[in-house]
């Protein structure tokens, strides 16, 4: 499959701004969910868009294949940002479950590669600007082709 030609993926849009009015624009292509955990999806960003705030809970690395990504690490108790990390065109990392961010495309947006292993089903959680949370994104709803978002 070409990731970056593939006109047969089935995208899945998010819109909208979040607390700061920060545009949200992004999204996701299934690529694979496999009932032993490991799911496989194609992120992409509008240029200069974010993804809603949120908490990875399975074993996650990307890989960028196109544009920058600029990755916001945030303090989950006091919602300040930490850090920012530009990750540009073949960056991959590997981050252990609890990793809370924001993600946002660079100046040309980004496509981005995720590959994630959960042993409890769990993906991800979207988090209030207080870091309660708000939704969970699980492997079940991926298997059976619901979304919690």
């Amino acid at each position: 499959m070409n990731l970056l030609n593939n006109q047969d993926l089935r995208w899945k849009r998010f819109t909208g701004t979040d607390h700061l009015n920060n545009p949200i624009d992004y999204s996701a292509a299934l690529l694979r969910a496999n009932s032993d955990g490991h799911v496989d999806l194609l992120y992409k960003w509008a240029p200069n868009s974010y993804c809603h705030f949120h908490r990875h809970t399975a074993i996650t690395t990307s890989t960028i294949l196109e544009g920058e990504l600029h990755v916001i690490d945030v303090d989950p108790q006091s919602g300040k940002e930490l850090a920012t990390k530009v990750r540009t065109l073949g960056d991959y990392a590997s981050k252990e479950p609890g990793d809370v961010h924001m993600e946002r495309g660079g100046p040309q947006g980004a496509l981005v590669l995720f590959n994630l292993y959960t042993s409890d089903g769990l993906l991800a959680q979207g988090l209030a600007d207080d870091g309660s949370v708000v939704s969970e994104s699980t492997l079940d709803q991926i298997l059976r082709g619901k979304s919690s978002r």
